[in-house]
C-alpha cells in the first residue's frame, strides 16, 4: 500500500513518543492526535491518553481511568508529559510564537495568545507540528516568544525539544548549539525544497534519509480505525 503525505506525517508524529514510557501524551491538532493514538496502539503501549478533561482514555476513545486535576498538575510540572503543539512561528533554537505577528505593542495580527506554552516548554518535553512549512513559520527570529527555545531555557530541568514535524520533513535540535537540523524528508521532497522554505540556515547530519515507511499494520490502523473519514488529508494538503 502506498502511503500519502498525510500518513507519513502521522507516522513522524507518532515517532515523537517512541520510548517515552508511561507519560501523558498531549497532542494538539488532528495529525498529532492520530500519531499519539497510533503510537499507543503499536510501539508505545504505556503511553497515557486523555479526553482533554478528567478521563484517561484508550486508543479507541473509551474511558479507562480517572485523572483528577491535582494529578494532572503533578504530571504537568514534573516532566511526565510530552506535548505536541502547533506554531505560527519557530526559530532555529525552537522558540515558538502563537501570540501575535508583528510588534506585540501594535501587532499586525492577533493569534491565540501565549496560553500554556511557557509552562509546557519549561516543564515538559515538547514537540511541534507544522502542517504548512514556509519561511513565514520557520523564521530567523520570532515576533514574540511563547514556547521557550534552547537559547532561553538555562536551568530548566525538564526542558527538552524532541522534534518538529512539518508537511515537508522531520527536524530535531541536535546540531551544535542546539540549532534545528533536518533529520528526514518525506518521500517526494528534496533537501533543497526544505531549505528554500526555511527562513534560516538548516544544517544536516550527512545524507538526509526519507521519513520511515509505515508498516501495513499501521496503514490499516490509520485508514480503518483511527481516521476512517480521511480527515488527515484536509490538514495536510497537496502543494
Amino acid at each position: 500500500m502506498t502511503a500519502t503525505r498525510a500518513e507519513y506525517c502521522v507516522i513522524a508524529c507518532a515517532e515523537a513518543w517512541r520510548g517515552d514510557g508511561e507519560v501523558l501524551a498531549s497532542p494538539m491538532g488532528l495529525v498529532p492526535s492520530l500519531g499519539a493514538r497510533l503510537a499507543r496502539r503499536t510501539f508505545s503501549p504505556d503511553l497515557l491518553l486523555t479526553d482533554g478533561e478528567a478521563m484517561l482514555i484508550g486508543p479507541d476513545g473509551r474511558p479507562e481511568g480517572w485523572l483528577p486535576y491535582r494529578r494532572h498538575l503533578a504530571l504537568v510540572t514534573g516532566g511526565r508529559r510530552h506535548v505536541m503543539m502547533g506554531a505560527s512561528q519557530l526559530d532555529r533554537y525552537g522558540n515558538q510564537n502563537i501570540s501575535c505577528i508583528g510588534d506585540w505593542e501594535r501587532p499586525a495580527r492577533q493569534l491565540l495568545g501565549v496560553r500554556g506554552a511557557p509552562v509546557n516548554t519549561l516543564n515538559n518535553p515538547v514537540s511541534y507540528w507544522v502542517p504548512r512549512h514556509s519561511p513565514r513559520v520557520f523564521v530567523e527570529r520570532v515576533d514574540m516568544v511563547c514556547g521557550v527555545g534552547y537559547d532561553r531555557a538555562d536551568g530548566a530541568p525538564y526542558h527538552r525539544l524532541v522534534r518538529v514535524v512539518s508537511d515537508l520533513g522531520v527536524f530535531d535540535f541536535d546540531a551544535p548549539g542546539h540549532h534545528m537540523r533536518l533529520v528526514s524528508t518525506h518521500p517526494g521532497v528534496t533537501v533543497d525544497e526544505v531549505r528554500a522554505a526555511t527562513g534560516f540556515a538548516l544544517p544536516t547530519a550527512g545524507e538526509v534519509p526519507s521519513t520511515r515507511e509505515p508498516t501495513a499494520e499501521e496503514l490499516l490502523l490509520i485508514r480503518e480505525e483511527l481516521d476512517p473519514r480521511g480527515l488527515r488529508d484536509r490538514e495536510v494538503r497537496p502543494r
